[in-house]
């Protein structure tokens, strides 16, 4: 099975080389970006298997905003999406596990845990491959 692609969103640099050093280490390829526009440019240039995307960045929300037009877009429509934020206390998947148009996979708390992310990984995209 070739390398999985996984686009980073997040305009918190230290998160970035956080998680890319850790991905990389799994044998993931890492591109990443610091804003949902950025991020959306990303998506289309690299074409990813799997998309983490902070909550907040140059707007509040901007990570929901950025998983709903992926959501619209028949192309990245199927790209699974890990939700992220630094807010401590905030369960997201509850606010947002309603909104269908979201399309959001999964949502963890800073700081991640490199076990807990490399297995939520391993399972969105066990199951975008055996859809």
């Amino acid at each position: 099975m070739p390398e999985s692609k996984i686009l980073i969103v997040d305009d918190d640099t230290d998160f970035v080389f956080f998680t890319k050093t850790v991905l990389e280490q799994n044998g993931y390829k890492v591109v990443s970006a610091g804003t949902g526009n950025q991020g959306m440019t990303m998506l289309a240039r690299e074409n990813p298997q799997l998309v983490i995307l902070d909550v907040i960045m140059s707007s509040v929300l901007d990570g929901f905003t950025m998983s709903r037009r992926m959501a619209e877009d028949p192309a990245f429509k199927d790209i699974p999406v890990i939700m992220v934020t630094s807010i401590a206390n905030t369960d997201y998947s509850t606010l947002f596990s309603a909104d269908e148009s979201a399309n959001i996979n999964a949502f963890l708390t800073k700081p991640i845990k490199p076990e807990d992310l490399i297995g939520k990984i391993k399972e969105l995209l066990s199951k975008k491959e055996n859809k």
